[in-house]
């Protein structure tokens, strides 16, 4: 159960990565709002659906919801030319406020309401022990066929482009400040949309659920690149998902096996940054490891 729980957890934390691929890698752009738009997503999703939604309907909302808050980060960022990290803290602070006022209070229950995996699993037949990671596995892979279908159009092509020269998109006549914008709200709508799969999940939404979630997501990006080495766009989108899995089992294993080493549920945030730092300190470790072998 630990193995099947942790990659339900992935796949529906997948649709973040994707999110947090397509700004970080994509765009490069330091965009910190992705802690305030996967709430935002739980949020939108959560009171839609304990005022009678219907959950893909509140799914969707809460995706909406993240692209208007991305566009807003990347308006910040290009029209009154305020440096993009400071633009993704600005939205995120004045989201958490904003999600105070559309959940009424801090949290919501979600306990015994309806949620769109569910729905789309019974849908299908889908047997009740694999309802959850199968749903969350037909979301994610169809999000990422959309995503890499986007990145091949000359639309998609000319933003990958501004992430490595702007001043190339320039001259070829197409203003890289709206492609910035068009991303940005792109990334945020995933990430919106994967927090109100998570708040479905979890069978609630919380003001302080996205704490940590960019994180988790370069994280998610980083754990698929370093195992699956991408070098075209299909497995970059495929490492980040991996990546989210295996993130999410890591975390897992840690939070089960750690009690013998002292560790308990209120560490989770000491050992969500020494699996990051592990991540990040991996490349470093192998690059060193060669040179020695050399």
């Amino acid at each position: 159960m630990l193995f099947l729980h942790a990659a339900e957890q992935g796949l529906i934390y997948g649709l973040m990565a994707l999110g947090v691929y397509l700004s970080f890698r994509v765009l490069a752009f330091p965009d910190l709002s992705v802690d305030g738009t996967f709430p935002l997503g739980a949020a939108v999703a959560g009171i839609l659906i304990l005022r009678g939604a219907n959950p893909a309907v509140a799914m969707l909302a809460g995706g909406g919801a993240g692209l208007v808050a991305g566009a807003f980060t990347g308006v910040l960022a290009t029209r009154l030319r305020i440096p993009g990290l400071l633009a993704g803290v600005l939205t995120m602070i004045m989201l958490y406020s904003l999600n105070l006022r559309i959940m009424g209070r801090p949290n919501l229950s979600l306990l015994g309401k309806p949620s769109a995996l569910l729905t789309l699993a019974r849908t299908l037949g889908i047997p009740r022990t694999y309802e959850t990671l199968v749903a969350a596995a037909i979301l994610c892979l169809a999000t990422g066929i959309l995503l890499l279908l986007f990145l091949h159009t000359e639309l998609g092509g000319a933003m990958r482009a501004v992430g490595q020269n702007p001043q190339l998109v320039r001259t070829l006549g197409t203003n890289p400040d709206h492609l910035l914008v068009l991303g940005l709200a792109l990334s945020n709508a995933l990430v919106g949309f994967s927090g109100a799969l998570a708040a479905q999940y979890s069978g609630f939404a919380d003001v302080g659920m996205g704490v940590g979630t960019i994180i988790a997501g370069l994280a998610s990006v980083i754990v698929g690149e370093i195992l699956m080495r991408p070098r075209s766009l299909l497995l970059a989108v495929v490492a980040a998902v991996v990546g989210s899995v295996v993130y999410r089992l890591a975390i897992s294993i840690a939070l089960r096996y750690g009690a013998a080493l002292g560790f308990t549920a209120s560490d989770l945030r000491l050992l969500t940054a020494l699996v990051v730092l592990g991540a990040l300190a991996a490349p470093a470790f192998r690059a060193a490891l060669k040179g020695e072998n050399l």
